[in-house]
């Protein structure tokens, strides 16, 4: 009796393996150079609910975070503007006493003017293209006097005022809304009242204010430092609480960062790729895939028809 000899099966057996050893040399391959687990959320099956919920999470966190990138730039604007009033305020308040000091007036209303400009300049700053301290009206400049002699011309201070009362607010956070508007006549209508008061004096019977000071010119500039010290402080007041929402959009920033590195730390422990067994299940996959063909060239060079010999 013959025992009937076959290579088929072995040959499919063999091609199945080198199928099974290409394959995962594949897998291997693009865990290794994408240093990912996969290339879409099929090949996280068993995760992919979280992952999808986390990602969700990551970009909202990221929103917010671009958001407030653009915020602390406004704030930080705003906060040179209010400073820059601050300073103009300070300086009328110097000129006034350096006068008191010299006995002289001379240079005294075009020091003012100088610092009317600067703090006029400085309400009417402009962030992106529209003005900060219009609230709503952006595009509107919101202080429009220019000369001191502007403010004695017959309207009131508040007409030189174009803003309208609507205060920006943006929520930074799932859980924390801030107001970053600033108005202008919240900052400059007592300044421009003061300014106002000077103006009104020096074109009235005891000015102008053009050398030595008169005794009653003397008292009354001497009652205007109280009212530029008052002006100083409510302005730096209106500093001081931009500063504090510029911290707490700071704040929130810290926090959404810390978030954002828990979240893509917990997200890494799903997709990525665990280096060291990838390049281990490469090389096995590899030596796996050379075994089979090695097989699988035996195989062919002992097949029946290689020992036969055609007559």
């Amino acid at each position: 009796m013959v025992t009937r000899v076959s290579t088929i099966g072995a040959y499919n057996t063999v091609l199945a393996n080198m199928m099974v050893a290409q394959q995962n040399q594949i897998d291997a391959s693009e865990r290794v150079s994408t240093q990912k687990n996969a290339s879409d959320l099929k090949g996280y099956a068993a995760n992919d609910e979280l992952l999808t919920a986390m990602q969700s999470v990551q970009i909202r966190l990221t929103n917010y975070q671009n958001q407030n990138n653009l915020i602390s730039d406004k704030l930080t604007t705003q906060d040179t503007a209010l400073n820059q009033v601050a300073d103009a305020t300070q300086t009328a308040r110097t000129a006034i006493a350096d006068a008191l000091a010299s006995g002289d007036g001379t240079t005294l209303m075009s020091e003012l003017q100088g610092a009317m400009t600067q703090a006029v300049g400085a309400m009417n700053t402009k962030y992106n293209g529209t003005y900060l301290m219009s609230g709503g009206a952006i595009n509107t400049q919101p202080v429009t006097a220019v000369q001191l002699s502007d403010l004695t011309a017959g309207p009131p201070v508040s007409s030189f005022f174009q803003n309208d009362q609507f205060k920006a607010q943006a929520q930074v956070d799932d859980s924390t809304t801030v107001t970053t508007g600033v108005l202008a006549d919240n900052v400059g209508t007592g300044l421009l009242t003061a300014f106002q008061g000077v103006e009104a004096f020096a074109q009235g019977a005891s000015g102008p204010f053009n050398g030595t000071l008169t005794p009653a010119q003397q008292t009354f500039l001497q009652s205007q430092l109280a009212t530029f010290d008052s002006v100083h402080a409510s302005v730096v007041n209106v500093t001081a609480q931009n500063g504090m929402v510029q911290q707490r959009v700071t704040s929130v920033g810290t926090d959404i960062t810390s978030r954002q590195n828990t979240l893509s730390e917990m997200m890494g422990n799903i997709t990525d790729a665990d280096m060291g067994k990838a390049a281990a299940d490469l090389q096995m996959a590899q030596t796996s895939f050379a075994a089979a063909a090695q097989v699988f060239q035996s195989l062919k060079d002992s097949s029946l028809l290689s020992l036969l010999q055609i007559q």
